[in-house]
């Protein structure tokens, strides 16, 4: 199966440092896909998010995790990406399991359940080691992004 490594990342994503939460596609097809996030103590959220007991944001688990998905989606539209870019409209059946520290390998597994016109329905799971520390079901639409000429004309 194809890999990705952080450039081919993103040249699909639109997210860029600091908010880029997935550093590797380890594998992927037209319809799964599972990359990872390698947790330091470097991360900024680290300082205030607990002091002296440093855990993973459960938001920012969501956002990774949601990240791997949209890698997935926009290689589902291929070409057809172009300035097409997810948005998140909802997130269903989220649970945490284990927390995320630093150190951990945040493995995120997703499979896109439901592509019609322009949304999608994508079921994800988080991983440390075998270890299941959150799931969810992410729904998203397919928007097309402005232009700056379009943005300036607003």
């Amino acid at each position: 199966m194809p890999t990705m490594d952080i450039q081919e990342i993103m040249q699909i994503l639109k997210h860029r440092y600091p908010f880029l939460l997935v550093d590797r596609i380890t594998e992927y097809d037209d319809m799964t896909i599972t990359g990872y996030k390698n947790v330091t103590i470097n991360e900024a959220f680290f300082q205030g998010h607990f002091p002296g007991e440093p855990t993973m944001p459960g938001v920012l688990i969501l956002e990774s995790m949601g990240q791997v998905a949209s890698v997935l989606l926009g290689v589902k539209l291929g070409k057809e990406q172009g300035s097409k870019i997810a948005f998140l409209t909802g997130i269903d059946k989220a649970r945490f399991r284990k927390p995320v520290r630093p150190g951990d390998r945040l493995t995120t597994k997703a499979e896109l359940t439901h592509v019609r016109g322009k949304s999608a329905k994508a079921k994800v799971t988080g991983y440390v080691d075998d270890d299941v520390v959150a799931e969810a079901e992410f729904l998203v639409i397919i928007a097309d992004t402005l232009t700056k000429d379009e943005e300036a004309s607003k």
